[in-house]
């Protein structure tokens, strides 16, 4: 059984007025990843729908150096219509995201809540949007 002491938060770094469909997302996985499928274990689609990608306790591809004791989720979106990187999440994927950490903190509760921009050595936008509020959620809820 993997310990797990950290949930990595991306995105999928696509426009937010175009679909990323968790059908898409696999074949770019699988093109990435050599058949691997997808290297996240969870996919949060605009509409908020979630998708379990990949059991938990496989280890994940997302975060190159902390797939080993992570959880990776991701969110459609963030970029803008133009491609700049922006905070996309709607008010549906807000919701889901949240319910999903919830979850999770419940079998992890001692996981850490991470943007993947925030990790040491990681040189991107990902996920476009601050994980604060997420830290500062499960903070007040103690």
């Amino acid at each position: 059984m993997r310990k797990i002491n950290l949930i990595v938060i991306h995105c999928s770094a696509t426009r937010s007025n175009q679909h990323f469909p968790v059908d898409r997302l696999r074949e770019c996985h699988n093109e990435k990843f050599h058949g691997k499928g997808i290297g996240y274990h969870y996919y949060i689609t605009r509409d908020g729908e979630v998708y379990q990608t990949r059991p938990e306790q496989e280890v994940g591809m997302h975060a190159l150096h902390y797939n080993a004791h992570s959880i990776g989720i991701c969110y459609e979106g963030g970029l803008d219509e133009r491609g700049r990187k922006a905070d996309t999440r709607t008010p549906e994927q807000r919701a889901a995201l949240i319910a999903l950490l919830r979850s999770l903190k419940v079998d992890y509760p001692t996981a850490e809540i991470k943007g993947h921009c925030e990790l040491p050595g990681v040189h991107k936008d990902c996920p476009c949007c601050s994980c604060q509020e997420y830290r500062d959620y499960f903070k007040n809820l103690k």
